[in-house]
């Protein structure tokens, strides 16, 4: 089986992956990682020298790869892969994959991401918090309708990293 982590980026997908794959006794694969592996290159800079489209396709290509080569496994998506191509579908129609929607409110990812906001293409232009959060807002509205389909919607906000974790298992089992 794979657990499949969905949300928005700084929703903390990566953090609870790992924690959640200890507990598990899983693998664990954040597929930027896997991307920025394969293609030899940071997302940063794949976005700056071959462009979105380019990156949205390789996305496609090792999400699937991904699905098709390994069990036991919790992986954490970038938070726009659900959104492009055919990528949900491939995840919710497969018996093997389980999906979770990291649920974080708008004020919280914006709080936690204007402190790495360098480190993220998307983002890295926004100067202000409140430029963050008017654009964390908007983005989030044209994402929520995939987010939403996930098997499971995982609420966040205040959680202990083990109070997130509990949850999961909780509809896991």
């Amino acid at each position: 089986m794979l657990v499949v982590l969905i949300g928005y980026m700084g929703s903390g997908k990566s953090t609870i992956g790992k924690e959640l794959a200890t507990v598990l006794n899983y693998s664990f694969l954040d597929l930027d990682d896997y991307i920025s592996h394969k293609e030899n290159s940071s997302i940063p800079e794949l976005f700056k020298t071959k462009g979105e489209i380019y990156f949205r396709k390789k996305e496609t290509h090792y999400l699937k790869e991904v699905i098709s080569t390994h069990d036991n496994t919790i992986v954490a998506l970038g938070g726009g892969t659900p959104c492009y191509g055919n990528n949900l579908n491939v995840l919710l129609k497969n018996e093997n994959v389980i999906t979770c929607f990291l649920k974080l409110s708008i004020p919280l990812l914006s709080k936690r991401l204007f402190k790495e906001r360098e480190k993220r293409p998307l983002i890295s232009h926004l100067k202000t918090e409140e430029d963050l959060l008017e654009f964390i807002g908007k983005h989030i509205f044209e994402r929520v309708q995939y987010y939403n389909q996930a098997d499971y919607t995982i609420v966040t906000d205040n959680k202990s990293k083990q109070e997130i974790i509990e949850d999961i298992l909780m509809r896991l089992i």
